[in-house]
């Protein structure tokens, strides 16, 4: 049995063949996550300082992934739209476009794949940023001047995380309707009254809540899982970039049980 030790000098098992040891590998993880969620949400010393982390945080997560989102979301209900168009075949009414390219972007599309677009853009950035503080010792400089490290580093990135997230996911839903609907009219493919009828088809309110209440959940699923294994790096810049990728890997797994689980939950 081979023992890894982490920085709560607690040793965890690591076998590829024994169901027992890998169990508890998992039990490992998670209760450390816990503790570090619970070592977050606690009172900040300095709401000033708070504040300044928080807005910068904002700015990380938010403005400057504004960029791949908005293009992502024009080339994608662009597609979208085309591709109804050929699969409909002169046998379904026109404003069927229309009416696919809202319900894709809304139900599944900008809740689910924008926020795993951002796991790697911004989650490896998180746990980059907090692991190369680990291994510099900073965050212990941090604990040694009474510091809470885990509130003065997660703590505003999970937030700006749940609150910026939604938005982004907004954004991508107009931007993505917007350009399937221009593509339609401008290839011919379906007339601008055709599209918008599709678009009020049936539509319901609770598709919309439905998707920022996944989104509310991933935003905080990227940010915090990102930022655990970047807290408990260890090592030198390898361990860094390992830990980065873990990150990114992980959040996309749990973001991807997740859906599944809210799906089944608020859809039936």
């Amino acid at each position: 049995m081979v023992m890894r030790k982490y920085d709560l000098n607690l040793p965890v098992p690591v076998s590829p063949i024994n169901p027992y040891l890998r169990t508890m590998q998992w039990m490992f993880h998670i209760g450390r996550y816990m503790q570090l969620l619970a070592a977050s949400f606690r009172r900040p010393e300095k709401w000033r300082v708070f504040k300044e982390l928080f807005i910068l945080e904002l700015e990380s997560i938010g403005l400057q992934s504004v960029g791949i989102v908005a293009l992502l979301s024009l080339f994608m209900g662009a597609v979208i739209c085309l591709q109804t168009a050929h699969q409909i075949g002169g046998w379904i009414p026109v404003y069927t476009v229309g009416f696919t390219v809202r319900q894709t972007m809304i139900l599944e599309f900008s809740p689910t794949l924008i926020p795993v677009i951002l796991a790697g853009k911004v989650g490896s950035n998180i746990a980059s940023q907090i692991g190369t503080m680990r291994v510099t010792e900073q965050i212990d400089a941090l604990e040694i001047m009474g510091v809470n490290s885990a509130t003065y580093l997660v703590l505003p990135k999970i937030l700006a995380g749940v609150i910026i997230v939604p938005f982004l996911v907004v954004l991508s839903m107009v931007l993505g309707i917007g350009a399937g609907a221009w593509i339609g009219v401008a290839t011919g493919v379906s007339a601008l009254a055709d599209f918008e009828y599709g678009m009020q088809v049936d539509f319901k309110v609770f598709d919309v809540i439905y998707a920022l209440t996944k989104t509310v959940v991933f935003g905080f699923i990227l940010t915090s899982v990102s930022a655990y294994h970047g807290y408990h790096a260890s090592g030198g810049a390898l361990e860094v970039g390992r830990s980065s990728t873990k990150a990114v890997v992980w959040s996309v797994v749990i973001i991807m049980i997740s859906n599944l689980i809210l799906t089944q939950m608020l859809l039936n």
